[in-house]
């Protein structure tokens, strides 16, 4: 499957590209922990949980339409769906539009899961459809008072987590467990806050996930270029991992540079290859089709 993914990627005119996986400044969200490492006495380096930022810093440097397939490290995800090292295909396209990056995305996902009918359902719609509410209408304590009833053992703390997070329980406690159990679906069209990397229209980010049987296959945005609202961006998500509990992280101002210098308008995406494999193989669990799991190494 690895030589079958690379010739999907050449076939294309994708370049590989080798980016580092340590780095001096580390990729910040909200929601991921990344994994510290001393370099030397008193330097510390962070592995990638994404080989983002430096393929977009390629990019800016005059770079192709270029694919990465390789490992990636996140802290503190382990279980049936997760390994704390494991394999992405990331890739990117120069001029390609956000429809024609869904569809290409389809196609590499078919080449585990075979010729797979799919579905295209906007976040508000997969709202209506699953739980009922139009979440763009509810006002926050609404919100909460949706959560709370039809999300049962939430703790009061919990309950009084910010919109963005209530949004998030919300999708994956009562709409990702019925994506995709028909057909490949493709769920897009996030509320703005949670644009992460992506460009936003309006109230809503120009991002799409993509699931199979329930499961988060993919993650892909037209991409943002703007290097001032990177950088707010990134000054919110640090705040909001200071509220939380999270520890500090640094941002990144290379890549902010690179920004700066001229992004190519450009689409991309992140899809989990254990992941494809594993329901390509019909395990229940990721550490079936990884050759050595982190419980083995």
């Amino acid at each position: 499957m690895l030589q079958r993914a690379r010739r999907f990627f050449d076939e294309r005119g994708l370049i590989e590209v080798d980016t580092p996986a340590l780095s001096q400044a580390a990729p910040i969200d909200r929601h991921i922990d990344v994994m510290q490492v001393e370099v030397t006495s008193g330097v510390t380096g962070y592995l990638h949980t994404s080989p983002e930022y430096t393929m977009k810093r390629l990019l800016a440097a005059g770079a192709p339409d270029i694919y990465y397939l390789g490992h990636a490290f996140r802290q503190d995800e382990s279980g049936p769906l997760h390994n704390p090292e494991f394999t992405m295909a990331e890739w990117y396209r120069l001029g390609f539009s956000f429809e024609e990056m869904i569809e290409e995305t389809l196609q590499f996902c078919h080449l585990f899961l075979g010729e797979q009918p799919s579905r295209i359902i906007s976040y508000q719609e997969a709202w209506q459809l699953y739980a009922g509410e139009d979440p763009f209408a509810l006002s926050d304590e609404a919100l909460r008072e949706f959560i709370k009833k039809h999300i049962d053992g939430l703790s009061s703390s919990l309950l009084l987590s910010d919109r963005d997070t209530l949004l998030q329980m919300g999708v994956s406690l009562l709409i990702e467990p019925k994506l995709g159990n028909e057909e490949i679906t493709v769920f897009y069209g996030f509320p703005a806050s949670q644009a992460a990397l992506a460009r936003t229209v309006g109230d809503r980010a120009q991002r799409f996930e993509l699931y199979y049987r329930g499961i988060e296959l993919a993650n892909g945005y037209e991409e943002l270029s703007d290097a001032a609202e990177q950088k707010r961006r990134f000054t919110k998500a640090l705040a909001d991992r200071n509220l939380a509990g999270r520890a500090p992280l640094p941002i990144d101002y290379r890549f902010l540079a690179a920004l700066e210098e001229g992004l190519p308008p450009c689409c991309g995406v992140a899809v989990g290859f254990d992941r494809l494999l594993q329901l390509q193989l019909g395990t229940d669990t990721l550490a079936e089709v990884i050759p050595f799991a982190w419980t083995e190494v």
